[in-house]
C-alpha cells in the first residue's frame, strides 16, 4: 500500500488537490510535505493529534516531513474557523512556544539525518518588506477570490480586518518558501484548511511553473457533538503539567462505543485489522477495545513507562484496589490548615470544582467521595485524621479522581 492508500484506509483524507496525481508521485517518488501549526500555546492538545500522526504516517513511508510553526503567522493569527480576532502574542512568547512544540514533536517524528525538520516561518516573515510583498506575491491573488473562501465568508458577518486578510497570502507565502527550500511539494491539514492549500499550491504554479498538492482530513468531533480533544473541563494537553498521564489516559479510556474503531485508526499504529476487530467488540468487551486505545495514544505521546503506569492506576482503581501512582494530585501543608481545611475549599484547590457553588452542587447530589466514602454535608471539613498514610483520594463522579498529599 502506499502512504496515500494508508491515510485513507485509516479516515485521514477528506479533500486532495489533484488526487490521482499525487497518488501516483506517494507511490513512486519520495517527496517533501508539511503541516503547520500555531504557536497559540506552548503544548500541543488532541486536536493537534489527526495532523501529527497524519504527518508521521508519511516520515514511516519514507518522505520528508516539515513541521511549521507560525511565529511570523502567529503575530497575526489564522481567521479560519473563528468568529472573532485572534489573540496577538509577543514575539518572546512565540518563540518559548515554539521550543515547547518541538519537543513534543520529537515524540512522534524523528528529526535525526534530515529525516524531518521544523521551519520557523518567522525567518521569512518578520524580514519580508511589505512593498515588495506586495508586488512579488500579492499580484498573484484575486481579492473577488479570495472573498469567496469559508474562512473569510464567516468572518464577514462580524467584520473581517486587514491583517487577517493578510493570512492567506502568507501561508501560501509559506508553501512557496518551503518548495524553494526543501523541494516541498505538499501540504496537508484540516478542512478547515482548504482554500489556504489551495492559494499555496496555486502560488507555486503561478511563479514555479510546477504543481503543488494538498491533502485535508475531517475536523473531527466526537459521536456526542463534542469537538476533538474537548472535555468540560477544557482542552485535553500533551503537556503533563497541563493534563496530567493519568487524565489524559482517562478522556481515551471514555470513548464513546461509536468512535472507537474511528479512534484507534487515526490515533495509533495498530494494523487495521486489528482496528477493525477491536471496532467491532460490542457491549462490555468494547471496553477491552478503549482501553487499549487509550494505552496507546498514551504510550505516544508519554512514552510506555508513564501509560503503564496510568493503566495500571485505572485498571486498579476500577477493581477497588486503591492504586494512586499515576493519580493527579496536589500537596497541601496541614500546618497551614490547623482547624483541617473545609471539602468545598479542597474542591476548589483541586481544579474537581470550578467554584464553591459547584462544590456544592456535586456534594448535594452524591457525586464526592472522599477516601471512597460518599459526602453529603457541603460543611464537611477535613482533618489530618481523614489522611491514610498522609495521602487522601477524592473522587468526582465514578471517573474523576484526585489525590491529595500532606507535606
Amino acid at each position: 500500500m502506499s502512504v496515500f492508500d494508508v491515510l485513507q484506509e485509516r479516515g485521514f483524507i477528506k479533500q486532495v488537490v489533484h488526487e490521482e496525481e499525487l497518488k501516483k508521485i506517494l507511490s513512486t517518488e519520495k517527496i517533501a510535505a508539511y503541516v503547520g501549526f500555531d504557536p497559540t500555546a506552548d503544548s500541543f492538545h488532541a486536536g493537534h493529534l489527526v495532523s501529527i500522526m497524519g504527518l508521521t504516517h508519511l516520515q514511516r513511508a519514507g518522505h520528508k516531513a516539515i513541521a511549521i510553526v507560525g511565529g511570523g503567522t502567529g503575530m497575526i493569527g489564522d481567521p479560519s474557523g473563528r468568529t472573532e480576532l485572534r489573540q496577538m502574542l509577543t514575539k518572546e512568547k512565540i518563540a518559548y512556544n515554539v521550543s515547547q512544540l518541538k519537543n513534543q514533536l520529537s515524540r512522534y517524528l524523528d528529526f535525526s539525518d534530515d529525516r524531518a525538520v521544523m521551519e520557523n516561518n518567522a525567518d521569512w516573515i518578520l524580514p519580508l518588506n511589505y512593498v515588495d510583498f506586495l508586488r512579488e506575491i500579492g499580484i498573484h491573488f484575486s481579492v473577488n477570490r479570495m472573498l469567496t473562501a469559508e474562512c473569510f465568508r464567516s468572518r464577514m458577518e462580524r467584520g473581517l480586518t486587514f491583517i487577517e486578510f493578510n493570512y492567506m497570502l502568507l501561508q501560501a507565502y509559506d508553501f512557496l518558501m518551503l518548495y524553494r527550500k526543501h523541494g516541498c511539494i505538499l501540504q496537508l491539514g484540516g478542512d478547515d484548511q482548504w482554500a489556504n492549500i489551495l492559494a499555496g499550491a496555486d502560488l507555486i504554479r503561478r511563479v514555479e511553473r510546477k504543481e503543488a498538492y494538498g491533502i485535508t482530513w475531517p475536523l473531527l468531533t466526537t459521536a456526542s457533538g463534542k469537538k476533538m480533544g474537548k472535555t468540560e473541563a477544557g482542552a485535553v494537553w500533551l503537556d503533563s503539567k497541563r493534563t496530567s498521564v493519568y487524565d489524559f489516559y482517562q478522556y481515551w479510556r471514555n470513548t464513546d462505543d461509536a468512535d472507537v474503531e474511528r479512534f484507534l485508526g487515526l490515533f495509533t499504529f495498530l494494523p487495521m485489522d486489528e482496528v477493525r476487530r477491536l471496532g467491532a467488540l460490542k457491549d462490555q468487551e468494547i471496553n477491552e477495545a478503549k482501553r487499549i486505545l487509550a494505552f496507546e495514544v498514551t504510550k505516544l505521546a508519554h512514552g510506555e513507562e508513564e501509560a503503564e503506569k496510568a493503566q495500571s492506576t485505572a485498571d486498579a482503581l476500577f477493581a477497588g484496589a486503591g492504586s494512586e501512582q499515576a493519580l493527579p494530585s496536589t500537596k497541601i501543608k496541614i500546618g497551614d490548615y490547623p482547624k483541617g481545611i473545609a471539602l468545598l475549599d479542597l474542591l476548589v484547590l483541586t481544579g474537581l470544582a470550578p467554584s464553591k457553588k459547584e462544590g456544592r452542587r456535586l456534594i448535594e447530589q452524591g457525586g464526592i467521595k472522599v477516601n471512597q466514602n460518599t459526602v453529603d454535608d457541603v460543611k464537611t471539613v477535613i482533618s489530618l485524621e481523614d489522611f491514610l498514610d498522609r495521602s487522601l483520594l477524592l473522587r468526582k463522579g465514578k471517573k474523576t479522581h484526585h489525590r491529595i498529599e500532606v507535606i
